[in-house]
């Protein structure tokens, strides 16, 4: 043993020399050990792989990884080998060892060239098991390297260094081929058809596919086509680049969906697993690659120490300039393993965060309404707009959880060697601050997880204000509403603001430990006996500088692990909701069933409440194919309820339901989304002109169409905006009867038509030849549709109380039900049959093919684009979040940065003022001197970062309240006409995404921004003063940076502002399928709805990768730029101790100091730009919400104003009125005129779309009219504020609203009536009884009213608007959902509670306007026929006596 020490060790001990390993064993045992390892590894591999049938391609790339590296290592090793020899030669005596670790070097790159060329190449190198050996060798030669820094010989540090590199090189490489090699090809690289509107051409400039060089991927060169557009022109979305095909969201989705499918078998399904299994080994390996990039990191301190002592030494040898030369050198590799690092972390957050979203989006599709109750809809909409980014921000942190205790263990280890033991009093301080931090991270997760709840309470009250904007309006809500939203804004403050003054605290701790560790360890350093130094001082302020980054990024890496864990873990209670399943049953005994429902008891409440209240109760029912079933039953009976569990979307509690063939189904509020008319009726199926136009001409469509401008391209808001409630309900049919499916389920169609027109869709449609043969469920009161029907079911509180044809039913003891019972006054008349004809005159002169398929140029644009400003970000943008914020704030957070870095700057040059008259025969002052004045700039410096930390949370909480507040008031303010041309979507996202950015993101990277201007300012002044020959530099890099700052902020504007555009539509899209969710199950169109998303989703994705590009294209160049000004510094610094220079560079201290702070430049630089167009970019949130603050304004001043109990007669007089609701459409009044006498009853007919709601419209002054006026009491209504006049009038509206909150404060919002007063009014209106059983006034009602069904929510708006005492009340359709019997029973409430009210009444069922004192019949907005009922019923050449007719027929 001893004879084998002294020959391979004979200089030194074999394991230990001091208190690190030996240079013998560092040699044998990381060094050689691990080559003849990975020799044998190799060797193996490549004898039991070498029958390989086929060698496969090896791209540019491979040969380079394969062939160069080998080479170049084998050229070092070679070189090293002839230094070995040369230095034997001269004398030198060589260790064993050193001979042993070099020449396996050299035989571990021969073998891998020799295997390089055999055929089974990939097979050898791409093994899971050397790759990751390659790993664990790469470590143990970095470890190596250590001992090599130790010593002074710069040849051998560089060499060392190369060889070090080449491994690591080589090792990510092999890692990162093996990873590609073994990923599945995406099926869109096999896809050989182009999109329709692909133009082929376009694509140059589009490709970032793989026939782009090494070399442009590596300086991202892909982007310099975009860049250039972006500097002369708007961007556009055709200008974008194109995703690589893994970053395809339909790629994405299908592998995250795929392993959270395998998570939901697992007894604890947790969604972070599921992310882990789909993305977790590409996110490990990039691990791989921090590591070597946090490791170049600290090669900077090292070198700079080295120089200073070379200066310090005046030595003439060339070692300087080498030493110059590698720091420049050493920056320049850093900053391509940083920007690689992030290009590739990019790419993976995007593609995570399209996984999410296309996740979320079909988990929504899936998931039925009763298991979703348990969810708000802003809670859903919360988890796509805040959630799903949240999750992706893990991608940052939890590298950063191990990467920053790295960095800062290696920067603590390197202070030891410089200044021993010393180092301990700073790391006291640092781990005194740990507990205090944790518990600031327990606070803050607290803060965030209310401050969460209560952001979707508060978008779901949002969402809800913007889509009963027109009822609120018109009830002269809508500032009650907007009080409410902003109590909940106000919680979420709180919470924010506890959140953001806990992040100042943060802030403030690890902002000033490094202040406070250099004044520890430098005091107890020279406390200790020891003399500082420049070397010493300034390696260990450049240690500083690199502790400040990790330890500033430490609270906002917990902030972020702990966001993303509360948003995973909300995003795993959505996903793990079970999903719809249509169960399809086919019995022997019952193949002609097409429906059957066995002792089945169904709840709304999800699967998990424990309080089930049942809905349906012990139902049995059994419908045969092809029939024609009535469903018919009073208000809240359950009619819907059944449909809704035949179709599943209900929990069943007990017993089965199934259904046999396809389904089409026409919810009760019907659903129609943003888009054309024709793709509201095509619904994703394959475009059938005759088959198209049959259908319209069914529904009766087609004179609807006709008139308007573009035809059945006519664009239609969101929810139908733009459409009467019987043109929504007949598209909605169209729909249904367009797809040509076994089953139709119609829940009460027929109520939102006019008479004539449900007879002809009943006749032509329902029982018409495209529905003949189809089995038929129809919940309905139409007294013709039930006599038609084959099987009539009447329903009463849940259960099926009786079966039986039309005909039995007449004679039943079901009361509600009689042909007489619409009404008997037309007895004298019901024998006269009249043909359809001449009913209804319906223009069938449909649209020609010809002009179906040509989009007219007129197309009616309800829904304007969104717009998007152009160029830079406006300086007002700016001034108007400073004034958000307030002047003096803004003021003291500039003042008190300037003063910190101010602070810092004069700390740095007391040191060097130190170390040079310590080391000098200058007038030495004592060590406590000293420590005193840099202890004073430590407490000032520390004061004004508390200052500045403080002062930026309350200035960016202020903005964030302002601006909430200032965007909901004028919004609020806003016309109804607005309402319509925007959708929905496009506002929810400036109260989601762009106010989320405003509260939390927008002042996060402000002070960045702020931090790394101050810290700029102070490095140029510092390097100004030190070196004057900087300043030759400063012009010429000035000129460069400003030129590249102009051509990359042209462009990146663009992309954030095309990144707003193309989010929007995820979120109109994502609350549009909210509310349509049961519809789209119902037809199986979740295929096409998930298409369409994903090619909303694709289009935002490819904004993003373009921004990810260009900021690293930047970031790259800038840092290119830092290294030219480190080498530039360390040059001169050398030239200058050589005394070359005509002007002295001064003493040791302030050279030390100058080199210290051009280090720092490389990240400095990138940082300032990269958080100032980031900032720019989130201005843009800013920019967006101000364009809503300059929308109109409703006319909120009256010259006349109102007294309490006005209008005291109620007599109202329309006097020549035109209006229109768009100056491009044709007027929907036609100069109207009439007098309603107070406290008379005037009932208003006319076909679907005639203009019947329009004079409700004019009446509140929801449109402002044209012409003419409208006078009430004597007043014309235009002198008053629409906000004292819309109050004065009672209405029910024609969709009924509830909103949610307790059924009392739905009733009686002010709080005007007592209990008693509110019963009797329930009473009155039949629906006290249900009121009872569902728990009395207290009850919480669910989000829009789904507690009650439409007709009970009918009966309810009613009970609310009688609570009014009004003069007068407006009725719009507000018996349409409800039975006869109830009608009937309402319409004497009605005369009875008002008699001296004036009633208007808007009605289709003629019954309901029949014992009114006058009516009105109107036609395409034309006033044609006037007089009493009875009148004009004996006339039988009468309008209304056709539209009776029609009604009893």
């Amino acid at each position: 043993m001893e004879f084998k020490k002294s020959l391979f060790c004979p200089n030194s001990p074999f394991v230990w020399e001091g208190n690190t390993f030996s240079e013998c064993f560092d040699n044998l045992v990381p060094g050689f050990g691990a080559n003849v390892v990975t020799i044998v590894i190799i060797l193996v591999l490549a004898i039991t792989r070498s029958n390989a049938s086929r060698v496969p391609r090896i791209s540019c790339t491979e040969k380079t990884v394969f062939r160069f590296l080998p080479f170049l290592g084998a050229l070092v090793s070679f070189m090293d080998l002839i230094l070995l020899v040369n230095k034997e030669l001269h004398g030198n005596f060589i260790a064993y060892h050193e001979w042993l670790f070099r020449s396996s070097q050299l035989i571990v790159w021969t073998v891998i060239i020799i295997s390089s060329m055999c055929a089974c190449l990939h097979d050898v190198f791409c093994n899971r098991f050397l790759c990751f050996w390659w790993i664990m060798k790469s470590i143990l030669g970095i470890l190596h390297l250590h001992r090599t820094f130790g010593s002074m010989e710069v040849m051998k540090c560089l060499k060392d260094s190369c060889v070090v590199l080449l491994d690591v090189m080589f090792g990510i490489s092999i890692n990162i081929i093996r990873i590609k090699r073994a990923s599945p090809k995406s099926s869109s690289m096999e896809d050989p058809l182009l999109s329709v509107d692909t133009d082929i051409e376009e694509g140059f400039h589009g490709d970032s596919g793989n026939a782009k060089s090494y070399w442009d991927h590596m300086t991202f060169r892909t982007i310099t086509s975009v860049m250039n557009h972006g500097v002369i022109k708007q961007l556009g979305f055709d200008d974008l680049l194109s995703l690589p095909n893994d970053m395809e969201p339909f790629t994405c989705h299908d592998k995250l969906s795929s392993c959270w499918r395998v998570q939901l078998s697992s007894p604890n399904p947790f969604f972070f697993k599921a992310i882990f299994c789909a993305y977790g080994w590409p996110y490990l390996c990039l691990g791989l690659l921090k590591v070597f990039n946090d490791f170049i990191g600290f090669a900077g301190p090292l070198l700079l120490n080295k120089l200073i002592r070379f200066l310090q030494q005046d030595s003439m040898r060339w070692d300087g300039y080498l030493l110059a030369l590698s720091l420049g050198l050493i920056s320049i590799l850093k900053s391509f393993f940083d920007t690689q690092y992030s290009f590739h972390l990019g790419k993976l957050k995007l593609k995570l965060r399209s996984s999410i979203m296309t996740v979320i989006y079909q988990k929504v599709l899936c998931v039925t309404q009763s298991e979703r109750s348990k969810f708000s809809e802003g809670e859903i909409q919360t988890f796509m707009s805040v959630d799903a980014d949240r999750t992706v921000n893990l991608c940052n942190s939890l590298h950063d959880m191990w990467s920053l205790p790295l960095q800062i263990g290696v920067a603590l280890y390197l202070l030891y060697t410089q200044v021993k033991f010393a180092f301990l009093s700073g790391l006291a301080i640092t781990i005194l601050l740990i507990p205090v931090n944790k518990w600031i991270s327990e606070l803050i997760a607290s803060a965030t997880e209310k401050m969460m709840k209560q952001k979707d309470e508060r978008i779901r009250r949002t969402g809800e204000i913007l889509t009963h904007i027109r009822t609120l309006k018109m009830y002269g809500w809508e500032h009650l509403f907007s009080s409410w939203l902003m109590e909940t804004r106000s919680s979420e403050v709180k919470h924010l603001a506890t959140r953001k003054y806990l992040d100042a605290w943060c802030v403030f701790f690890w902002a000033t430990t490094p202040t406070l560790f250099s004044v520890f360890t430098f005091g107890l350093f020279t406390l200790m006996g020891h003399q500082l130094d420049a070397a010493t001082v300034f390696t260990c302020l450049a240690l500083f500088n690199n502790l400040i980054s990790p330890l500033n990024s430490f609270p906002w890496v917990i902030n972020g692990l702990i966001d993303a864990f509360i948003s995973t873990r909300r995003l795993s209670r959505f996903l793990c909701c079970s999903e719809y399943k249509h169960v399809l049953k086919q019995k022997a005994e019952c193949e002609d069933m097409a429906v059957i429902v066995d002792d089945a008891s169904c709840t709304w409440s999800s699967s998990e409440e424990k309080q089930q209240n049942l809905v349906l109760n012990h139902v049995n029912l059994c419908l045969s194919k092809g029939s024609l079933v009535a469903i018919i039953g009073e208000v809240g009976s359950g009619k819907s309820s059944l449909l809704s569990a035949i179709l599943g979307e209900m929990t069943l509690i007990h017993g089965s339901v199934h259904s046999s063939g396809s389904v089409a189904y026409v919810p009760q509020v019907p659903w129609i989304m943003s888009g054309t008319i024709r793709d509201n009726i095509l619904f994703g199926k394959n475009y059938d002109s005759r088959r198209y136009s049959d259908t319209i001409r069914a529904c009766a469509l087609d004179v609807d169409i006709s008139l308007m401008a573009g035809g059945d391209m006519a664009h239609i808001g969101s929810k139908g905006i733009n459409l009467s409630g019987g043109q929504r309900a007949r598209l909605a049919l169209a729909r249904a009867i367009y797809q040509g499916l076994d089953t139709y389920m119609l829940d009460d169609v027929l109520s939102a038509v006019d008479a004539q027109v449900a007879r002809w869709i009943l006749h032509n449609a329902i029982l018409g030849p495209f529905m003949d043969q189809k089995t038929r469920i129809l919940c309905t009161h139409n007294v013709q549709a039930i006599s038609s029907a084959d099987m009539v079911v009447v329903m009463d509180k849940g259960q099926v109380t009786w079966v039986g044809s039309s005909v039995d039913l007449a004679v039943s003891s079901y009361p509600a039900f009689s042909p007489q019972n619409e009404f008997d006054a037309l007895s004298d008349v019901q024998g006269k049959e009249l043909s359809m004809a001449d009913s209804i005159q319906v223009s069938h002169s449909h649209l020609p093919e010809r002009e179906s398929n040509h989009v007219s140029e007129e197309v009616q644009e309800i829904v304007e684009a969104e717009s998007r400003k152009e160029g830079r970000v406006e300086l007002a943008v700016y001034k108007n979040y400073a004034a958000f914020s307030g002047w003096f704030i803004t003021v003291v957070i500039f003042l008190s940065a300037i003063l910190m870095q101010a602070s810092r700057n004069g700390n740095d040059l007391w040191l060097s003022f130190w170390v040079d008259t310590a080391g000098s025969s200058q007038i030495e002052y004592s060590i406590s001197f000293y420590l005193v004045v840099l202890f004073i700039f430590c407490i000032i410096n520390s004061a004004l970062t508390l200052v500045r930390a403080f002062s930026f949370a309350f200035g960016g909480l202020r903005a964030a309240v302002q601006v909430h507040n200032t965007l909901l008031n004028k919004l609020i303010d806003a016309p109804v006409q607005f309402f319509d041309q925007t959708p929905g979507g496009r506002i929810l996202n400036r109260f989601s995404s762009d106010l989320y950015t405003i509260d939390d993101s927008l002042p996060f990277i402000l002070n960045i921004l702020l931090a790394n201007f101050v810290g700029l300012l102070g490095i140029a002044v510092i390097l100004s003063y030190v070196q004057v020959f900087f300043l030759l530099l400063l012009l010429p890099f000035w000129f460069i940076y400003s030129k590249l700052q102009f051509f990359y902020r042209s462009t990146s504007r663009e992309l954030r502002r095309l990144d707003s555009v193309s989010r929007s539509p995820i979120y109109a899209t994502f609350t549009e399928t909210l509310d349509g969710a049961s519809t789209i199950r119902a037809f199986k169109s979740e295929d096409f709805f998930m298409e369409k998303f994903i090619e909303h989703v694709t289009l935002y994705q490819r904004t993003s990768y373009s921004e990810i590009i260009a900021s690293l294209w930047l970031s790259l160049r800038l840092q290119l730029l830092a290294a030219v000004i480190i080498s530039f510094v360390a040059m001169m610094a050398v030239i200058g101790s050589h005394d070359y220079l005509p002007i002295s560079y001064g003493t040791p201290g302030l050279v030390g100091l100058a080199l210290s702070y051009a280090a720092p430049i490389v990240s400095l630089l990138g940082s300032f730009l990269t958080s100032f167009t980031e900032t720019e970019k989130e201005m843009v949130s800013v920019e967006r919400a101000l364009q809503y603050m300059d929308i109109p304004q409703e006319e909120l001043r009256g010259s006349q104003s109102l007294n309490l109990d006005w209008p005291f007669q109620g007599t109202i007089e329309f006097q020549n009125v035109t209006m229109r609701y768009m100056p491009s459409l044709p007027p929907a009044l036609h100069g109207i005129s009439f007098t309603v006498p107070g406290g008379m009853k005037v009932g208003v007919v006319g076909r679907t779309g005639a203009g019947k709601s329009s004079i409700l419209n004019a009446l509140f002054r929801l449109t402002p009219i044209c012409s003419g006026c409208i006078v009430v009491d004597g007043l014309d209504i235009t002198d008053v504020s629409v906000r004292d006049l819309r109050p004065h009038f009672a209405v029910v509206p024609q969709s009924p609203f509830l909103f949610e909150g307790s059924l009392r404060d739905n009733l009686d919002p002010f709080q005007m009536n007592n209990d008693l007063k509110i019963w009797d009014i329930l009473e009155k209106c039949h629906v006290k009884e249900e009121v009872e059983s569902a728990g009395g006034l207290d009850i919480h009602v669910k989000e829009s009213g789904s507690s009650f069904s439409v007709g009970q929510r009918q009966l309810l708006c009613l009970a609310r608007a009688l609570l009014k005492l009004s003069k007068v009340l407006c009725l719009d359709e507000c018996t349409a959902n409800v039975d006869s019997k109830t009608a009937s029973v309402l319409q004497s409430t009605i005369f009875s509670e008002c008699r001296a009210m004036t009633v208007i009444t808007i009605a289709h069922r003629i019954s309901t306007v029949l014992n009114m004192d006058n009516i009105l019949v109107l036609d395409r907005g034309n006033l044609v026929e006037q007089g009493k009922p009875q009148a004009l019923l004996q006339d039988e050449s009468s309008i209304f006596s056709s539209f009776a007719k029609a009604s009893t027929m």
